[in-house]
């Protein structure tokens, strides 16, 4: 059975209709999961009996089991998510003056390679879908009991490495009739997938760009970062000048000290 989360709410209305159900009973139900959060279909009680069995019969409701969450002495907490398959992934909720932000995860494991990120050494295994993106933001909210208003992909992964499931979960979190996290909240980190920037920028989408930069040399960054091989800093720096011609959207630069 596939996870319900994993619709738009233009899919959902689609399925619903393959039921035998009514398109509008697609707004009621994704205002049980993002708004109401409910984790069972039976909590959904403007639903008939009928329908409710039938999404029990062809749908989950895939909700994270906490494995171990560790709080800083700043506040931010550092969950570790079971995603119901045998595998793991870390999600970060952290805590500002101007509400909750959280970093969210893309992919099990990492390709990227990149010598100073914690992700480095954690095999690939999979991408995360993107009912399974969203569903961190959701577990997070049901045991913090809050409303989080900012999105970061910038957890384990490379978040254009998993371009169309990011995507998918940009829009459904954007969603008015869903979680409603303004696009102008939602950042996205690539470490520099140049052809991914291109694809963004036809996305016509107002979220945030943001390159993991770290170096300003070829010689010094591929030697930390090996997509750099592949994409070097001259193409990453000419892709974000297009991007930002045919989006009018700033692009973040970030940039960690490193030793030398």
């Amino acid at each position: 059975m596939k996870n319900i989360k994993e619709y738009n709410l233009e899919e959902l209305k689609e399925e619903l209709i393959s039921l035998g159900e009514k398109s509008y009973r697609a707004e009621q139900i994704f205002k049980w999961i993002y708004k109401d959060r409910v984790k069972d279909f039976e909590e959904m009680t403007n639903l008939s009996i009928e329908l409710r069995e039938k999404l029990k019969q062809n749908y989950t409701i895939c909700n994270f089991k906490i494995l171990k969450k560790q709080e800083s002495s700043d506040g931010t907490k550092k969950y570790l998510f079971d995603v119901l398959d045998g595998n793991a992934i870390e999600t970060v909720l952290m805590s500002y003056h101007h509400g909750y932000s959280i970093c969210v995860s893309s992919q099990i494991g990492c390709k990227m390679g990149c010598k100073f990120c914690a992700s480095t050494g954690i095999p690939f295994i999979r991408n995360l879908s993107s009912g399974e993106i969203v569903e961190e933001l959701l577990a997070v909210q049901r045991d913090e009991n809050i409303k989080i208003s900012n999105v970061v992909f910038m957890g384990i992964g490379e978040p254009f490495d998993n371009f169309d499931n990011v995507i998918k979960a940009i829009g459904i979190l954007n969603n008015p009739k869903g979680l409603n996290i303004g696009a102008r909240h939602i950042s996205v980190s690539t470490s520099g997938l140049v052809p991914a920037i291109y694809r963004l920028a036809d996305e016509n989408i107002q979220c945030t760009l943001s390159i993991s930069l770290h170096a300003t040399n070829n010689e010094k960054r591929s030697s930390m970062m090996p997509v750099n091989n592949a994409f070097p800093i001259e193409e990453l720096m000419q892709a974000c000048k297009d991007y930002i011609a045919k989006t009018n959207r700033r692009v973040t630069i970030e940039y960690v000290m490193l030793k030398e």
